[in-house]
């Protein structure tokens, strides 16, 4: 009786099942045989790369768009200063980018020239972001195709030993070897499927930011149609930015 309660107790104590559990991965590493492994490291590999990248966007705060926006607002009445000190402070790679559209208006540096050190700083911050996006790429290809390079291999093994067995064949032989087989697939698919979910989700919010960074410095240098002006109302011009004012007509 005693020695049916004890491995109750073992599971109880949660000392029981992380052997066991240790143990079933163990075998299954060792029956898929090194393709397995590979794909194991692959895996390890993804899921250091991604915890990476959430760290990388935790850090510039990707999806906060408040700052930029409040900034553009605050340019648009007139508080070109106020809006650069907002702008500044945020590690945003679109307030960050405002910031400079706005610096260079402000030093009144040609439109040609803010757009183009711009889109530079725009580059390279993208660039930084999208860093080992190729290699979370290569694993979500590579790992389907290991894996069913794991399970070519295990049929042709299972076969081979079919084959050695003669007349006396035993079909939990060639079971045997299917599992084994299929068991690489498996584990391929379980390494693409998370990491091709992860990658798409990351690019989106690159090219969101992309956008945003895109669509923001257009405004510094545009004005805002939303808010037409009343039919028979001029709009009032004194309180527009130096740079959008209308030219006088010649001869005025």
């Amino acid at each position: 009786m005693n020695e049916n309660l004890e491995p109750v107790g073992g599971a109880v104590d949660g000392q029981g099942p992380a052997p066991g559990l240790v143990q079933q991965a163990f075998d299954l590493l060792q029956a898929g045989g090194p393709v397995v492994a590979v794909l194991v490291a692959m895996s390890v590999v993804a899921t250091a790369i991604v915890f990476l990248k959430l760290w990388q966007f935790r850090a510039v705060r990707i999806g906060d768009r408040r700052a930029a926006r409040e900034a553009l607002r605050l340019y648009r009445a007139g508080r070109p200063a106020d809006a650069m000190m907002l702008a500044d402070r945020s590690p945003n790679p679109v307030a960050q980018t405002l910031a400079r559209a706005l610096r260079g208006q402000h030093r009144g540096v040609a439109e040609p020239r803010v757009r183009e050190e711009v889109l530079r700083y725009g580059g390279d911050v993208l660039e930084t972001l999208r860093g080992w996006f190729r290699p979370l790429e290569v694993i979500a290809s590579l790992a389907p195709l290991m894996g069913l390079f794991g399970t070519v291999l295990g049929m042709i093994e299972a076969f081979r030993q079919l084959e050695a067995a003669g007349n006396q064949v035993n079909p939990a032989i060639l079971s045997g070897g299917i599992w084994e087989a299929l068991l690489t697939t498996a584990v391929g698919l379980a390494v693409a499927i998370p990491v091709v979910v992860v990658l798409n989700w990351l690019e989106r919010k690159v090219d969101r930011l992309a956008h945003e960074m895109d669509n923001v410095v257009t405004q510094v240098f545009t004005e805002d149609l939303s808010g037409a002006a009343a039919p028979g109302i001029e709009e009032d011009e004194s309180h527009a930015p130096a740079g959008f004012r209308p030219a006088p007509a010649l001869g005025e």
